[in-house]
């Protein structure tokens, strides 16, 4: 072994105390932290170097702990936990917040109109499809065939929503009408999510003992983390779709926006955004991975696709 490092640090495990809720926050900041998606291929292959060798007891000389986290991090946020293939850009956890900024501002731009409606929505749903792909667990990988039919209802229901609740609300504020998209994405949110981790409600999740050795599958863990999974996408995509319609109906009254319409979608695409780099963190935080006086274990399959809307 050479260098100083000591090798009993467990980088297999967050960096932070993942009990408490502070502790959780500050790991998945460092998760969805967008300017990863900006490393080199260089730089990447560099944290994945790192990280092989101190798996295999080697330490490059000078390599202090916080490098070791930096490179932990990075290697992280671009290769797969059971594969390590190296991710697709867009389905990484550091694209969710710039991906969902965009697809989401526009969705809550072009609402008013049947086509646009269509096709936001099918945008928002085949992201989430990549997300669910990328993301797909080593331990209960998605078939083809889970993944077409998670994808086709979950599409189905959150134009079925949108386009229902557009007709209902033509006759009311139009600030009503700007909550459509929300109500849509919480839809396909209900839909999606079971579907794509109906294997797990099937056999279960893995159960583990305090030392990590499994013991077994169980399906209502998988209930728990399924709901939890759903609860926290609702309200992950709630900031960013409920604060800024009150700003925009208000700033579309004011000369600004009359004189130039074309910069509304900009405008809520970077209050989506504002709202979403806090949201996601915090929202992905808000229940640990391992519970119970056994803690299960949900692996990542609960965990990594959360983020997307």
């Amino acid at each position: 072994m050479s260098g100083e490092l000591p090798l009993n640090i467990n980088i297999k495990e967050p960096r932070w105390d993942q009990s408490t809720f502070v502790g959780r926050a500050n790991h998945f900041f460092t998760v969805t932290d967008p300017r990863n998606i900006l490393l080199s291929n260089e730089q990447l292959e560099n944290a994945r170097k790192i990280i092989h060798d101190y798996r295999q007891g080697v330490v490059p000389p000078g390599l202090t702990e916080n490098e070791l986290w930096q490179a932990k991090y990075i290697y992280d946020s671009a290769f797969h936990p059971d594969t390590g293939e190296k991710m697709i850009l867009i389905g990484r956890m550091s694209a969710q917040v710039p991906m969902n900024m965009t697809i989401t501002g526009c969705m809550m731009t072009f609402y008013r109109t049947t086509p646009a409606v269509l096709f936001w929505q099918w945008i928002n749903q085949s992201f989430n499809a990549v997300v669910n792909y990328t993301n797909r667990s080593g331990d209960a990988p998605l078939t083809v065939k889970e993944l077409g039919t998670a994808y086709v209802s979950a599409t189905t229901g959150a134009v079925a929503t949108a386009l229902g609740l557009n007709a209902l609300t033509k006759h009311v504020s139009p600030l009503i009408g700007r909550f459509v998209p929300f109500a849509a994405v919480a839809a396909a949110n209900c839909i999606n999510i079971p579907l794509m981790r109906q294997r797990e409600l099937k056999v279960g999740i893995p159960i583990t003992d305090e030392n990590g050795n499994r013991l077994g599958e169980s399906a209502n863990a998988a209930k728990q983390a399924i709901t939890q999974v759903v609860i926290s996408r609702i309200l992950m995509a709630a900031p960013g779709m409920a604060i800024p319609p009150f700003i925009m109906n208000t700033l579309e009254k004011k000369a600004f926006l009359k004189r130039f319409p074309w910069m509304s979608a900009p405008i809520q695409v970077g209050l989506v955004g504002f709202c979403l780099v806090f949201a996601t963190p915090l929202c992905c935080a808000l229940f640990p991975q391992k519970r119970g006086s056994s803690p299960w274990s949900s692996s990542l399959t609960a965990f990594r696709p959360l983020v997307e809307s």
